[in-house]
């Protein structure tokens, strides 16, 4: 899924400090109970989505394979990202319809 409007979110949810990105600070985002929404790329590789995926099923987090790492560092401005968490319901939200009228996740 390519959608402009998804990485237009994207962008404003990094611009306003709710999105998170960088393996670490994922990764204590997710242990520190904070994240909506987690966002892992599709080309992430595998053992790094099945750790993703253990640690957002224990916080019971939504987990959407968007984009790959390259679009992902672009929409948030930064290098390429295997994974971004939300940490904002309204972003979180804003997101998932996004995905959900795209056909995507």
């Amino acid at each position: 899924m390519t959608s402009s409007k998804l990485i237009s979110f994207l962008g404003l949810a990094q611009r306003a400090g709710k999105a998170i990105s960088g393996d670490f600070a994922v990764i204590n985002a997710l242990k520190g109970k904070k994240v909506k929404l987690l966002l892992i790329s599709t080309d992430a590789a595998y053992n790094s989505k099945k750790e993703l995926y253990r640690l957002a099923e224990e916080a019971n987090v939504i987990v959407l394979e968007i984009l790959n790492r390259e679009e992902i560092g672009i929409a948030i401005g930064k290098s390429p990202r295997m994974a971004v968490a939300i940490i904002d319901n309204k972003f979180a939200n804003m997101i998932k319809t996004c995905n959900i009228q795209s056909g995507g996740g």
